[in-house]
């Protein structure tokens, strides 16, 4: 049995590192995350994308790595009994994922459920990938909101044990890249909040929009507020890449929560329960 938090400490429930997209170590994150004062620290690289959609292998972490790669959490974990860290995946939803999150995930003790790819796993695009917008150019940006909306909801209601749905207004990335909706983005985003609701879903309370340019959290402000008053729990994580933006504006974000009508936010412990946290 872990002992309870105290009220307001950092924790961060979004990280990756250089098994998958990221750059830094197990080892240096952990560093990093010492420094910044963390209590708890959720590793979650990318998973389970087939090679149709990454096919060298840069985004996730492949299955013949996945032996080194909770070795080296192990390692790093052992050297910072400081530190609670939890080993988890961020887990791309797709149509058909279902078996390779099942079959690559095990062990995990948290899975982050996302949507960053458009269309069937042979068939598709990535919605944020910066170096290539053929989808909004194509699709445009009310539509490709509309079809992130129906993925979003599917990956919801698959039955996949995702922890937390992370960054969930994603199409946000692209708003000043020239790709902003034109529509009310309010009847979308009331389908997301009764999706997650009526699934029982977290969601993430992200800081990474702030270094993406985005110039707001993931969710913004009018879909967090929604959230908070449809009984949402929220996680807060920063998706950091880097170390140096490991536990990135959490404290801030803590704030930003608490003036929505959060009270308290969900984080998962090192037994594998999940404990409410109350906001100072």
């Amino acid at each position: 049995m872990v002992e309870p938090l105290a009220p307001g400490s950092i924790v961060d429930t979004h990280t990756h590192t250089r098994f998958s997209d990221g750059v830094g170590t197990f080892e240096e994150n952990a560093r990093a995350a010492v420094a910044a004062g963390c209590s708890v620290l959720v590793s979650t690289d990318h998973l389970t994308l087939p090679s149709e959609m990454d096919p060298a292998g840069d985004v996730q972490v492949i299955e013949s790595e996945l032996v080194a790669h909770r070795t080296a959490w192990e390692a790093a974990r052992t050297a910072h009994p400081e530190l609670e860290m939890i080993y988890g995946f961020e887990c791309d939803w797709y149509p058909g994922c279902e078996e390779n999150v099942r079959r690559w995930s095990d062990g995990a003790q948290v899975l982050l459920g996302s949507v960053h790819w458009l269309g069937e796993k042979d068939d598709g695009a990535w919605i944020d990938d910066a170096s290539d917008m053929t989808i909004w150019r194509e699709l445009g940006p009310d539509e490709v909101w509309r079809r992130y909306v129906d993925a979003w909801c599917r990956a919801c209601e698959s039955p996949l044990p995702f922890g937390t749905m992370a960054h969930p207004d994603l199409p946000e990335r692209m708003r000043n890249e020239g790709f902003a909706a034109t529509i009310d983005l309010a009847p979308l985003w009331d389908e997301m909040v009764a999706c997650a609701r009526d699934t029982g879903r977290r969601v993430e309370l992200s800081t990474a929009g702030w270094r993406k340019g985005v110039g707001d959290y993931y969710p913004a402000r009018g879909l967090l507020d929604r959230f908070c008053r449809a009984g949402v729990p929220i996680t807060v994580g920063s998706d950091a890449h880097v170390p140096a933006d490991l536990c990135d504006g959490i404290r801030e974000a803590y704030a930003h929560a608490w003036d929505a009508g959060y009270r308290a936010i969900e984080v998962p412990r090192a037994d594998g329960s999940w404990e409410s946290m109350p906001l100072q």
